[in-house]
């Protein structure tokens, strides 16, 4: 008999990526999608899986709706990606992302608890919730230091999973998931922002994208190869907790040199600090400026996760570079700017 999942947040990158591979695995699945908010749908229509999957209106702010909607479904699996997930944004929102991405997880398993239900649990925590890690790579194993309101709200809904677990004998697995990209992903994050800016620069569109860290360090993979990791740790007999990564880094500076090589152009770097500038090394013209704005209040410099222990008890490792993610992405935005099909 097929299994259901229940993806929480079911229109973001993630869940369109999951349920493209829980539907190749013959997977029963439902969606969830805040009933106040327009049905953003473009993911899973470019991935073909729109009309697969049963849409259904959920809020992570209100408990009796997620009790009806799991009594409804009756899910094997609950992958719970729902969650206010720009970081940028969450010291604006800081009580609404820590009710959203924090207490959400809660009202979860709080009403897989009292419906009696016995689904597997997955709860997208996040590398972000290191910060300040006083050692790298980072593994399971290595302390927290947040610093972000999205990072804090993110290991309180770990530390949630963590105890259900183990107060209540649930099977409840947190995937720690480093920055995974793809051609999915919203404009307002930095990778996508500049495969797109570049893009539009090889059609003449666009002069010079604005960006506001260009040293931060980050550990970049291919969101399709993280949720095979997601659906792995839901296979396994007993539950835990794993760190999904590549094991390097890449700083934003390096991703821009990439998106750039990928159209064909040089950049010349130029300045430092808050002053940096990159131009084409061919024309001249200015094509990356700082703008000191989008710096974050408190910024994490460096991340980067040693995923050994997926590797070694999931059998799961990130398959695509560094080189053909940007590449991915770049000729992603190319394809749709000619077509007249962008999507932000």
């Amino acid at each position: 008999m097929a299994k259901t999942a229940l993806i929480v947040g079911v229109s973001g990158q993630d869940g369109a990526y999951l349920s493209r591979l829980l539907l190749e695995k013959g997977y029963r699945v439902y969606g969830t999608q805040r009933r106040s908010s327009r049905l953003s749908a473009w993911r899973l229509a470019e991935l073909g899986v729109f009309d697969d999957i049963t849409i259904l209106p959920l809020d992570l702010l209100e408990t009796t709706n997620i009790q009806r909607v799991l009594e409804a479904t009756g899910p094997d699996e609950v992958y719970n990606l729902g969650a206010q997930s720009f970081v940028a944004l969450s010291f604006e929102q800081p009580i609404y992302t820590g009710s959203v991405d924090g207490l959400g997880a809660l009202r979860l398993l709080e009403a897989l608890r009292a419906t009696g239900g016995s689904a597997r649990f997955y709860q997208a925590s996040s590398s972000e919730m290191f910060g300040l890690a006083p050692t790298a790579p980072q593994d399971e194993a290595v302390p927290f230091h947040p610093r972000s309101p999205y990072a804090i709200a993110k290991l309180y809904a770990h530390w949630t999973t963590v105890n259900y677990r183990e107060a209540h004998g649930m099977h409840a697995s947190s995937g720690i998931l480093f920055n995974h990209e793809s051609p999915l992903r919203g404009s307002e994050f930095v990778t996508r922002k500049i495969t797109l800016a570049f893009a539009r620069m090889r059609l003449g569109r666009q002069e010079c994208v604005e960006v506001g860290n260009l040293d931060a360090g980050r550990d970049w993979g291919f969101a399709g190869d993280y949720v095979d990791g997601m659906w792995r740790m839901l296979q396994q007999d007993e539950p835990g907790d794993y760190v999904l990564a590549t094991g390097r880094v890449k700083s934003v500076r390096d991703f821009i040199d990439e998106a750039a090589r990928c159209i064909g152009m040089r950049l010349e770097w130029r300045g430092a600090g808050a002053a940096a500038q990159a131009f084409d090394s061919d024309t001249g013209t200015p094509r990356v400026r700082i703008d000191p704005r989008l710096r974050r209040p408190a910024d994490v410099e460096r991340l980067y996760g040693n995923p050994a222990k997926a590797r070694e008890r999931l059998g799961w490792e990130a398959r695509m570079s560094f080189e053909e993610l940007v590449a991915m992405m770049v000729e992603a935005d190319l394809a749709r700017l000619r077509d007249g099909r962008v999507v932000e």
